[in-house]
């Protein structure tokens, strides 16, 4: 046991095998001398459908990402479309508001409030071209009246009220309201692009003619025409001039005067009546 014990001792106090490390100096892998490299296989598919594999993958990740891209900007415009219109909506509260106030305040007062002259004014044509002046010709041509039944926005100032007294017996026309412009813009408008008659299908439509003077909905458009803002002549240039139906239950007699039973002449605030239907 003696000698077991003799022969234990050495083997016990003999240092442990210091592990070799399987990095170089420079940081790279040592290479394994036991490892048997396989040799490379060539690819079964060949090198020109990878390429075109590859940049299909690509063409893809592109496509997905510019859709991506719309998508959002898409959002970011009806988000604005919709708070353009909500402060054109708390605009027109505020002006009813204040008409309102005033009229109250007068009748308080004991006294009528005298409405401010109106600046707008919806023209539609009513006759034909059977003893028309040369005159009245031209004055029709220039507010672009060119069939019967066709309608345009008119800004009422000295000139275009000569204009209108002119051609008074082939024409009607009064004041509209905010709702009748809304109704004729939005179900009876059309643009003039490039000589066509394109219907304002969508608000980019607008936004790529009219962008370029802050204008990029319907509701823009409205407010303009509304308001008589400083780009009225350009937003009424781009539309085409309306084409409207015969009312319903046909006119009552074109060659007298509105005031006499007719139906040519300035009709005011009646025009909303009528205008309401031939949309």
């Amino acid at each position: 046991m003696a000698d077991s014990a003799q022969k234990a001792a050495p083997a016990a106090a003999r240092p442990p095998k210091r592990r070799e490390p399987k990095t170089l100096p420079d940081g790279t892998r040592k290479p394994n001398p036991y490892k048997v490299e396989k040799k490379r296989r060539l690819p079964a598919v060949p090198e020109v459908v990878l390429n075109r594999r590859r940049e299909r993958r690509a063409h893809k990740k592109k496509s997905l990402a510019l859709k991506l891209k719309a998508k959002t900007d898409k959002r970011k415009l009806r988000q604005k479309y919709f708070t353009r219109a909500e402060a054109y909506i708390k605009k027109y509260r505020t002006m009813e508001k204040e008409q309102l106030r005033l009229k109250r305040e007068a009748k308080a007062q004991g006294t009528v409030l005298v409405p401010a002259e109106a600046r707008l004014a919806f023209v539609i044509r009513v006759r034909g071209v059977n003893q028309i002046h040369p005159k009245v010709r031209k004055v029709l041509k220039l507010l672009r009246l060119l069939q019967i039944n066709n309608g345009v926005f008119v800004q009422l100032n000295k000139a275009t009220l000569s204009m209108l007294r002119i051609a008074e017996p082939f024409i009607t026309w009064g004041y509209p309201n905010l709702k009748t412009i809304k109704q004729m813009i939005y179900k009876r408008g059309h643009a003039k692009i490039d000589g066509r008659r394109v219907p304002l299908y969508s608000n980019t439509l607008i936004e790529k003619y009219l962008g370029k003077y802050g204008i990029i909905c319907v509701e823009d458009m409205v407010h303009e025409i509304f308001t008589q803002g400083k780009n009225f002549q350009k937003v009424n240039n781009f539309m085409w001039n309306f084409k409207l139906n015969n009312p319903k239950g046909g006119w009552r007699m074109k060659t007298k005067h509105y005031v006499e039973g007719g139906d040519f002449g300035n009709r005011e605030g009646k025009i909303n009546a009528l205008l309401a239907k031939v949309i």
